[in-house]
C-alpha cells in the first residue's frame, strides 16, 4: 500500500507524525487538497514536509514569508529585455513546484496572502495578465506559529477555507523525544527517497475518486455542516466546499484503508481536521475558550451515526 511505504520511508527521516504522514496523504491525493501546519518552531515541519516530497520524487520548494515578499517574488515576473525592446515573462518562481512550503505564511502581507488564493484553488497563477497552469499534482503546505503576535497578519477567512486540514504539530511524547536524540547522537536519520512512483500516484488519484459513497454518509456530512452553522455558539460555519473536501478526504481515506466504499470512521476521523479551523466562534464563547474544535467535538457526540 501507498500509505505504508511512504509512512515507512519518512521514518528514516523523522521520528514519530505517523498521523500527520497520512493526513498529508489524503490531502495530497485528494482533489484541492492543501495543509496549514500550526506548531511552535523546531517541530521539524520543514523536515517533514521535504522528506514527504522525496517519497513521491516530487519537486519540492520552500518559501520563507516575510513581510516584503511581493507577489512576484512567488509567482515570477516580466522584465524589460534591451535587447529586444521587448517586455518579457520570467517564469519558474517558487511556486512551481509540486510540494510548496510557505514557511510562516501569516508573516507575509495580505497582498502576497491573496497571490496565494488562486494557486490553491484554480492550480495556476496570473502574471501581468498572462496565466500558467502549475505542476499537477500541485500541495501547499503553509506553517503558522500560534503564539507569535507581533509582525504577523490574520489569515483570511477565505483563505482559511482554502486548506482542506488544519493539523496540530506538537512535541514530541517522551519517548518519542527521547528516541529522536538517541538516533541524532548516533547519525542514524537519512534522507528519505522515492518509494512511490508517479504512476502509482496519478492511479491511487484514480481509483480513490472511484470509491462508493451511499446516500446515508451524504446525509451524515451534510447534516455535520448544518450543525455547524446553526450552533448558538458559532458566528460562522463549515462552507459548501468544506462539505467536499471532507468527502473526497473521506473517500481518500477509505481507498487507502483497502476499502472501496465510505464508512461513518472515515467521515468522524477526518472531521476535526478537515472542519475546526474554518469554524468561526462568537466573541462571547470565545474568551471562555470554546473553539472550533470544541464544536466540531460536540457535534460528532450529538449527532446520530448511519448504522447502515
Amino acid at each position: 500500500m501507498i500509505m505504508e511505504k511512504i509512512k515507512k520511508e519518512v521514518g528514516k527521516a523523522i521520528v514519530g507524525m505517523e498521523d500527520i504522514v497520512e493526513l498529508m496523504t489524503i490531502a495530497l491525493i485528494a482533489e484541492g487538497g492543501h495543509i496549514l501546519l500550526e506548531g511552535v518552531p523546531g517541530t521539524a515541519k520543514t523536515t517533514l514536509s521535504k522528506n514527504f516530497a522525496n517519497t513521491l520524487g516530487l519537486k519540492f520548494t520552500r518559501i520563507q514569508m516575510t513581510p516584503d515578499i511581493l507577489p512576484a517574488d512567488i509567482m515570477g515576473h516580466t522584465f524589460y529585455d534591451m535587447r529586444t525592446g521587448e517586455f518579457k515573462l520570467k517564469k519558474g518562481g517558487p511556486l512551481f513546484a509540486n510540494v510548496v512550503l510557505v514557511d510562516e505564511i501569516n508573516r507575509a502581507s495580505p497582498k502576497t496572502q491573496s497571490a496565494l488564493l488562486e494557486a490553491m484553488e484554480e492550480k495556476q497563477v496570473t502574471i501581468e495578465g498572462i496565466t500558467l497552469k502549475l505542476p499537477n499534482p500541485f500541495i501547499v503546505l503553509a506553517t503558522r506559529n500560534p503564539v507569535e503576535i507581533e509582525g504577523v497578519y490574520e489569515l483570511p477567512t477565505a483563505q482559511n477555507d482554502r486548506f482542506m486540514m488544519k493539523i496540530d504539530v506538537g512535541y514530541l511524547p517522551e519517548e518519542l523525544e527521547k528516541q529522536m536524540l538517541k538516533k541524532k547522537n548516533l547519525g542514524e536519520f537519512k534522507t528519505a527517497r522515492q518509494v512511490v512512483s508517479a504512476t502509482e500516484l496519478a492511479k491511487a488519484k484514480r481509483d480513490a475518486l472511484k470509491t462508493y459513497v451511499s446516500d446515508e454518509i451524504i446525509d451524515y456530512i451534510y447534516e455535520i455542516l448544518k450543525e455547524t452553522r446553526t450552533d448558538e455558539r458559532t458566528l460562522l460555519g463549515a462552507s459548501p466546499r468544506a462539505g467536499e473536501h471532507l468527502l473526497y478526504a473521506a473517500k481518500v481515506r477509505a481507498y487507502l484503508e483497502g476499502r472501496n466504499y465510505v464508512i461513518p470512521d472515515d467521515v468522524k476521523e477526518l472531521a476535526l481536521p478537515v472542519l475546526a479551523h474554518r469554524i468561526v466562534v462568537k466573541p462571547e464563547y470565545e474568551v471562555e475558550g470554546i473553539s472550533g474544535k470544541t464544536v466540531i467535538m460536540d457535534i460528532l457526540e450529538r449527532i446520530e451515526v448511519p448504522t447502515e
